[in-house]
């Protein structure tokens, strides 16, 4: 189990604790007390382009490394025997204002113009700054969880982590009219010297580079009401990689270039 001296206590900033200042636990000026548990190092380095859901791109790997005194072999004990995890999480670059209400939000999937209630929205603009994610479990080694299929930002703090349990979490009668199928997907393609920088990078990091583009890229991770411009070239940062690309038209785009940050 790793117990790096750097991680002697968790650490206490705004963007992995949440104040506490309890008051009557009933009363609508309570407050609670949440400390992150670990942080995930992620292949995703900046919040544009991560998939809008997990499990929407199974390529997309990362680790969660847990602070003292969860770094402790015993916390993940019985892990061994699950495949997925549910992973509550702060997002710490969607922190609320104070005094910040946001009572409607515009959520992509209707377009990004389009309203509706927050509590009917996954969008990251929260009353709390609170995230639920459900992630494969690959593997634990060295004390870190080894997870797939994620869409977490790189750097984002976790407060708890529960595992997921089919016969009560899954639910094939669940109905939800807003979005009830996944999105259509859009056609990616490489560039030659593109494609060669995929598959190169892919054996250096020994990581699927050339996979998650793919994945990732085909949620079509533009606004939906902005229409696709030949001309402008659009990127995003991915493990220690810079990658490039246009759209050719609508629901088809090609990878220009893939290069070291």
């Amino acid at each position: 189990m790793a117990n790096d001296s750097s991680l002697e206590a968790a650490p206490d900033t705004i963007t992995d604790t949440i104040t506490d200042t309890i008051t009557d636990p009933g009363s609508p000026l309570a407050t609670y007390h949440f400390k992150a548990i670990g942080i995930v190092h992620s292949c995703f380095k900046e919040k544009f382009a991560i998939p809008r859901q997990p499990a929407l791109a199974p390529a997309a790997k990362g680790e969660i490394e847990f602070y003292p005194p969860y770094n402790d072999p015993l916390a993940i004990e019985g892990l061994e025997n699950v495949s997925h995890l549910w992973i509550s999480f702060i997002f710490h670059q969607a922190m609320p204002k104070e005094d910040e209400v946001r009572l409607r939000v515009r959520p992509p999937r209707l377009g990004g113009n389009k309203k509706i209630g927050v509590f009917a929205s996954r969008a990251t603009h929260r009353p709390n700054p609170l995230g639920l994610s459900v992630v494969k479990l690959d593997g634990i080694k060295d004390g870190r969880l080894q997870i797939s299929g994620i869409d977490l930002l790189d750097g984002t703090p976790i407060v708890d982590i529960k595992p997921y349990v089919p016969y009560a979490d899954a639910l094939p009668d669940a109905i939800n009219e807003i979005a009830s199928d996944s999105p259509e997907l859009s056609l990616v393609e490489f560039e030659p010297e593109a494609l060669v920088a995929a598959n190169t990078h892919g054996q250096r990091l020994e990581q699927p580079v050339k996979a998650l583009i793919e994945q990732m890229l085909a949620q079509d991770p533009k606004p939906a009401y902005q229409k696709p411009d030949p001309e402008r070239i659009y990127g995003v940062k991915i493990w220690d990689l810079d990658v490039k690309w246009r759209y050719l038209q609508a629901g088809r785009l090609t990878i220009t270039s893939i290069k070291l940050v």
